[in-house]
């Protein structure tokens, strides 16, 4: 039984762990960061990339999405080599160590340097998503199928503290960095992607100290990636003859991507919209993660009471509000009072649809990691999608303001399509026995 706590420990630090990156990289400080010293350098909103000129903002926006698209690509083939060779803790090395130390070389990034910048920042957006393939695979190991959701929040509230930890000391260390010797506040920014790199990476060796460890199937020949799409193949076709699956991650890829959106381009938008500074930008986050944590807990009390599609569909429609308040907001004070409501709908919204999708995977399957390539899949696709549109609208019309308004269409969608599953009227439809029936 202690061994079990310890396990679940070591599982919930690695969001611990790596948090720290999606919350002081991609949503808070390096967005923040880009903006400023690209227009300093550039003398404006426009910069020359790898020789054409392009909106700053528009550039992020792409480099976030190329980032997960690189990974969407390659996961459904490295989960299936992790599934039949007993990898799995090997790959969650492995993108973790590319994704700390991409994120430690931004320290490097000046401006003008812009294409290291951009490679970088894609490199540490690659190891971040590609590690969560092989954190979540473990998911269904760890506990019973009546404790994921508990445990999937457990595991996110982890992330939400140990994030906003290395968000203070990253602001204090950006509001008080001539007291520290440093003359610019922009070191004082780039010393903090370091501190990010070595948050993680250190972190994440209690985990991989503690998690179950490989063990190795076969060993490593030309048949090797052969009998990873086999893996592949086998998953896709259950997935084929699960419709409650195939209905649900349709519906979970159209919210997600406006989750997403908002979750990686929040930060842009109160600089470049509402023209806050990165001290508001801060707080801003900080209520965001913090309440994340009620809404996580707060979710799961509503799943567990009526269902994970109850629970996910009142969450799309406050994910709808928040969408068209901030088309027409203008004031800081409203800035702070939606941020607050997105942290409790993002908590919510994250612990629930990977508990919801754990719980449907076949009660025989040993291809947990295989399963969840697809999950992660469709995630880092409503990503690409998400933030490649929320970019091209912006680019289209000139202001982010619009591409809100596409984001609520999304939400839409996937309310129509998480009723026409049928999770909405069936309290025990998400069970192991029926699910492998």
């Amino acid at each position: 039984m202690e061994e079990s706590k310890k396990i679940k420990h070591a599982w919930c630090m690695y969001d611990w762990a790596n948090s720290s990156y999606l919350l002081v990289i991609t949503s808070t400080l390096f967005p923040i960061y880009f903006n400023g010293v690209t227009r300093s350098v550039f003398g404006g909103e426009k910069v020359i990339f790898f020789g054409s000129e392009i909106t700053n903002t528009v550039l992020y926006s792409y480099s976030v999405a190329t980032a997960f698209l690189m990974v969407a690509l390659i996961s459904p083939l490295l989960s299936g080599v992790a599934d039949s060779g007993g990898r799995r803790l090997f790959f969650l090395k492995l993108f973790t160590f590319l994704g700390s130390v991409s994120t430690f070389s931004l320290f490097w990034f000046r401006g003008a340097n812009i294409e290291f910048g951009i490679i970088m920042s894609v490199l540490a957006g690659i190891g971040y998503s590609g590690s969560l393939v092989f954190y979540n695979a473990f998911l269904p190991e760890l506990t019973t199928i009546d404790k994921y959701d508990k445990l999937s929040a457990r595991g996110y509230a982890y992330g939400y503290v140990g994030s906003v930890i290395l968000l203070l000391i990253s602001f204090l260390l950006i509001q008080f960095h001539q007291g520290l010797g440093l003359h610019e506040k922009s070191t004082a920014v780039r010393i903090s992607f370091l501190l990010v790199g070595i948050w993680w990476f250190s972190f994440a060796q209690y985990s991989f100290f503690h998690l179950p460890k490989d063990h190795v199937k076969n060993t490593i020949d030309k048949k090797w990636l052969m009998r990873g799409n086999q893996e592949i193949l086998k998953v896709l076709n259950w997935v084929k003859g699960i419709k409650v699956m195939k209905t649900y991650l349709v519906a979970f890829f159209f919210y997600s991507t406006g989750v997403q959106a908002v979750m990686h381009l929040a930060a842009s938008f109160g600089e470049k919209e509402l023209h806050l500074e990165a001290g508001q930008l801060i707080i801003t986050i900080t209520i965001i993660q913090l309440v994340a944590i009620i809404g996580a807990y707060m979710f799961a009390a509503v799943s567990k009471k009526y269902n994970n599609g109850i629970s996910i569909f009142i969450m799309l429609l406050i994910w709808v509000g928040i969408c068209l308040f901030a088309y027409q907001m203008h004031t800081a004070t409203e800035f702070y009072g939606l941020a607050f409501v997105v942290g409790l709908v993002m908590g919510g919204i994250q612990s629930m649809s990977r508990s919801t999708f754990t719980k449907l995977i076949p009660a025989n399957s040993i291809d947990n990691t295989s399963f969840f390539s697809f999950y992660d899949v469709v995630e880092k696709l409503s990503i690409v999608f998400g933030t490649f549109s929320f970019g091209f609208v912006e680019y289209m019309t000139g202001s982010m303001r619009n591409s809100t308004l596409v984001l609520a269409v999304y939400f839409l969608i996937g309310i129509v399509l998480l009723h026409w599953s049928g999770m909405l009227k069936r309290r025990n439809y998400l069970s192991k026995t029926v699910v492998s029936a």
